[in-house]
């Protein structure tokens, strides 16, 4: 298990360390910043569908085993949205917070963009086991539902991003579409079975 574990962690990783490479190469093309901006927030989206899909994978799989590693996809989330931000704010603000409020008050996307990561916080830093202790697993739970409204937000932020061609986008929101619908599903569904159940027990 542990070798699986570190084996996808390195696969987790392998997107900032081919980022890192062709940084070092010089192959980021005309917009160097531009590039690392968009592959460092593709990822961030990703790994947060990434770890929204880890229940209903497990579920349908029944690889009851891959719950270990939804932790991990998080907090992959949680980084590679975090150098999508320390990139805008190091090399398109240079660290003008005046520069970064004026942007969120007058551009939808850095708004949306900004609003998802400060809601990501959070749940990076009570992803720990002591932290989970200390909330209590419904608060912990609770909190962590938020996930999906990070999601949607990121996804929104992708859109209002690109303009024009909206194809990329779409299949992100698609996904989401699909995993918050077997959510929807998943709860009313079992609902429905432990209300039946109860019935029959009478």
């Amino acid at each position: 298990m542990q070798a699986t574990k570190a084996g996808i962690f390195l696969l987790c990783l392998l997107p900032f360390v081919l980022l890192v490479w062709d940084t070092f190469t010089g192959n980021l093309g005309a917009n160097p910043v531009e590039t690392i901006t968009r592959r460092t927030g593709i990822w961030g989206l990703r790994f947060l569908l990434i770890t929204l899909s880890v229940t209903p994978l497990r579920r349908l799989s029944g690889w009851n085993r891959l719950i270990r590693f939804r932790r991990m996809f998080g907090l992959f989330a949680f980084f590679y949205a975090s150098l999508h931000f320390l990139t805008y704010l190091v090399f398109d603000q240079f660290f003008s917070l005046a520069g970064i409020w004026d942007d969120i008050a007058k551009r939808p996307y850095i708004t949306a963009g900004f609003t998802g990561y400060v809601l990501l916080f959070p749940l990076a830093v009570t992803s720990t086991r002591r932290l989970i202790k200390w909330l209590g697993g419904k608060r912990w739970q609770q909190l962590h539902r938020l996930v999906y409204v990070i999601a949607i937000i990121g996804v929104v932020h992708f859109f209002w991003l690109v303009k024009a061609d909206i194809r990329r986008p779409f299949n992100y929101a698609l996904l989401l579409g699909l995993l918050l619908a077997y959510r929807i599903g998943a709860k009313y569904l079992g609902a429905g079975l432990k209300s039946r159940q109860k019935s029959l027990l009478r």
